[in-house]
């Protein structure tokens, strides 16, 4: 009776798997015996492992997901440790700007609720979650740290008022993602007064570097730099994301890549430009307000728009009933213009009589004398 091979993992997690180890395809390839493009087509599920290969593959999976745990111990370890020194959340910077969704657990609010939670205890778990990594996923983004913290609060005061659309949200986390990017990327934000100067840089010389070099790049090469290299996401979810096709993704990436590896030749290995945004991103102190103060900035926010709508209603209605009111109730069409009439002989200017008009004149003063006799024409 032969033994049943042993389930691999998705291709996807077999990829995260390798990542997290920090080892390339070619060097999974040297060690099972395989092609490079071999393992590429394995992690993108074109193909399924068999025969020899299949089970060397499995006791390497097997390995690096015993490795990844040790790791993933070990951090967690030294967070309890710091936690427990600075007993505070914020005032610990982490060790990494983000953290993939495939490493850590779903945030509270992506994950069955209690019954008795509140959606502001719901919306808070998702803010304490989510808040520190994207205040410093903004940042370098925008460049700005005031603008950093704005997007984030932004972003969730309008998740807050949006709570039940964004509670059943296969992924809020993304949902309030997406919202503080396409809010620091806006490009209307140059005109306004406090964003017209820029900022003071970073001190250290290799992260000012490094932030000028992403300020450089497009904002869509930028944040698909971040989304996949930053954050961790996988192409089709950073595809997903920004709105692009996958193949245009890829393609906005690798420039992206190529851009920083010009400027920035010691970046050139993802692993090592991962680490660097981390570090560029924990050097800034940056600290969002806490989920109370957003909550009600959210609520006032809404009070606000909903009154000023309510306000323009009435004026329109006001300026339509006094339009009924004051408009006339039958159609009077318009005066034309005038015109000139031809044929009609000038008025001549008073002046001296003529003979002719003296003798008329005369003639007409000497038949009126004696009596009410009518004037009556005389045949010629």
């Amino acid at each position: 009776m032969t033994r049943s091979p042993a389930p691999l993992p998705s291709p996807e997690r077999r990829r995260h798997l390798r990542e997290a180890a920090s080892l390339t395809q070619a060097q999974v390839a040297r060690r099972i015996g395989v092609t490079r493009g071999t393992v590429r087509a394995w992690e993108s599920g074109r193909t399924t492992p068999r025969g020899p290969g299949r089970e060397a593959y499995a006791d390497l999976l097997t390995s690096l997901t015993r490795t990844v745990a040790t790791v993933k111990t070990a951090e967690a370890d030294k967070t309890v440790k710091a936690d427990k020194v600075t007993n505070t959340q914020e005032t610990a910077p982490p060790t990494r700007m983000t953290v993939s969704p495939h490493e850590q657990p779903a945030p509270p609010a992506a994950t069955a609720a209690p019954a008795g939670l509140t959606p502001a205890q719901a919306f808070d778990a998702l803010y304490a979650f989510c808040a520190p990594a994207l205040v410093r996923q903004t940042y370098l983004l925008s460049g700005r740290r005031e603008l950093a913290r704005e997007s984030v609060e932004r972003a969730f005061q309008l998740a807050w008022q949006r709570w039940p659309e964004v509670a059943v949200d296969p992924d809020p986390a993304g949902w309030v993602r997406a919202t503080a990017y396409e809010y620091a990327l806006s490009p209307w934000h140059r005109f306004r007064p406090r964003y017209r100067h820029p900022e003071p840089p970073p001190a250290d010389a290799a992260d000012r570097a490094l932030l000028d070099t992403l300020l450089t790049l497009p904002a869509p090469y930028r944040r698909t730099l971040l989304l996949y290299d930053g954050v961790g996401l996988d192409l089709p979810e950073t595809a997903a994301e920004t709105e692009a096709s996958t193949p245009a993704a890829a393609g906005r990436l690798l420039h992206a890549r190529a851009a920083v590896a010009a400027r920035l030749p010691g970046l050139a290995k993802p692993a090592e430009l991962h680490r660097r945004l981390a570090e560029v991103a924990s050097a800034q102190r940056l600290r969002a307000a806490g989920p109370p103060a957003v909550r009600a900035g959210g609520e006032r926010r809404a009070r606000f728009w909903t009154r000023a709508a309510i306000a323009v209603t009435v004026a329109i209605i006001g300026a339509t009933a006094l339009t009924v009111r004051t408009a006339p109730t039958r159609y009077e069409p318009p005066v034309p213009a005038g015109e000139t009439v031809q044929g009609v002989p000038r008025r001549a200017a008073p002046g001296t009589l003529s003979a002719k008009e003296l003798k008329l004149r005369a003639k007409l003063r000497s038949g009126i004398q004696h009596g009410p006799q009518r004037l009556l024409p005389l045949p010629g």
